[in-house]
């Protein structure tokens, strides 16, 4: 206990200036099999105010919620846990970046613990923001913040995190994790088109092996494409890893030929195949998914009725449509109308639907900011990449790849071919 408190006195001390802090990094390694002792360290974390001794206190909290804890302490740790993160200096815990990703970890578990995930979110955005070196970073937290979204229901909140532009990368299951759930959060706000580019990233990105992630990831890229574009194509991207080309499909057989059911354009043939399929879709948690799939068709029925005909009574759209009654047909045709994705007017006194043209022209001040956003966003991201290559090109990992593939070249023939092209 003497060596502790001697410590603790270290760390009152050797917060200041940068200096006394890298220096005090390097006792606190020293120090960490005394830390890990069987003895409470609660009383020396009383001592230490989290916003000047960042450091210090990290490296005792770690220690302390090493241990196990009960579903009684649990309460108490998530109070201390959010206190620190959210008055911390972010300077001094990226010195220890793997310590402080630990402890916000376990506060993720003991809220999940507690079946509060929402009592998580808040400190785990300012753990990430105060952890990223900018925002174009990817940290080992980015998955756990959004799996608490998703679980508490936030997903505005987990949407902000996601409109970042991630460039850089630590470990590839973070990214597909990051992925899978950003796609998740996205599906519950009805975000189909951002779900969709999500997934894709998952389902195409370099694997050696074959993982879960992806084959869960190629389930929902099935359903969400359906949902949004009313069609899937089994063809791979020509960047695709070959593991996934070969794989994915001998994993997610009901979802192909749920898609299959789905281009034939029945809804009674797509119902049954649903219902004798229903356990394999609970058991994976994409019913819910599967239902938006079957309702989906109808508004895709609509819409090529759209293609064909100026004016339909909503009878007919209900009979050719497949839906119970005119009034059944007329709730489908308003919310379509109301989300955009058709343009028409009803006449409730002879019950006709009229279909119109796209009402947009493309030449009012939101459209004209929203193109120009959208091109100075584009020239960002460009230069960005360009930056990237550029960087890659002079990286010694990538130079040393080409210089020995080069040796695969016969370079007395190389040299000649210049002369061939000049005669």
């Amino acid at each position: 206990m003497e060596t502790a408190e001697a410590l603790v006195v270290q760390i009152q001390a050797l917060s200041g200036s940068a200096e006394d802090v890298s220096h005090l990094h390097s006792c606190l390694k020293q120090s960490e099999e005394l830390l890990r002792q069987p003895t409470s360290l609660a009383p020396f974390l009383d001592r230490l105010d989290p916003s000047k001794h960042s450091l210090g206190y990290l490296y005792l909290l770690e220690a302390f919620t090493s241990c196990p804890i009960s579903k009684e302490q649990a309460n108490e740790l998530i109070l201390l846990i959010v206190r620190f993160v959210n008055s911390c200096n972010a300077e001094q815990i990226r010195l220890a970046p793997d310590k402080f990703v630990s402890v916000c970890k376990r506060l993720k578990d003991q809220a999940m613990l507690l079946d509060a995930p929402i009592r998580g979110v808040s400190a785990m955005l300012t753990a990430i923001r105060k952890l990223q070196p900018s925002s174009e970073h990817l940290t080992t937290l980015h998955p756990d913040f959004l799996l608490l979204c998703i679980l508490a229901k936030c997903y505005k909140t987990g949407l902000h995190l996601l409109e970042d532009d991630i460039f850089e990368v630590d470990l590839p299951r973070d990214l597909f994790l990051y992925c899978y759930y950003g796609a998740m959060i996205c599906v519950g706000l009805k975000q189909f088109q951002k779900s969709l580019e999500l997934l894709h990233n998952v389902v195409t990105s370099p694997m050696s092996n074959l993982n879960a992630i992806a084959v869960e990831a190629y389930k929902k890229y099935i359903l969400v494409s359906l949902i949004h574009h009313g069609q899937f194509s089994t063809a791979f991207p020509k960047y695709t890893s070959n593991v996934a080309q070969r794989n994915l499909k001998n994993f997610t057989q009901p979802y192909l030929d749920l898609a299959s059911s789905y281009s034939n354009g029945k809804i009674s043939e797509l119902e049954m195949f649903v219902l004798s399929n229903k356990d394999k879709f609970e058991l994976d948690n994409n019913l819910g998914l599967v239902k938006q799939v079957v309702s989906s068709m109808y508004k895709r029925n609509i819409q090529r009725l759209t293609q064909t005909y100026l004016t339909l009574s909503l009878q007919d759209i209900a009979n050719r449509v497949q839906l119970n009654s005119p009034k059944e047909a007329e709730m489908h045709v308003l919310k379509m109308i109301q989300d955009g994705e058709i343009y028409a007017t009803i006449n409730q006194k002879d019950g006709m639907v009229r279909f119109i043209e796209d009402p947009e022209q493309y030449k009012t001040c939101e459209m004209i900011e929203h193109i120009d956003s959208s091109i100075r966003r584009i020239m960002a991201l460009s230069k960005k990449l360009t930056a990237i290559d550029e960087c890659m090109s002079c990286d010694p990992l990538y130079l040393a790849k080409i210089g020995r593939e080069r040796h695969k070249f016969d370079f007395d023939d190389f040299d000649n071919v210049p002369q061939k092209f000049n005669t």
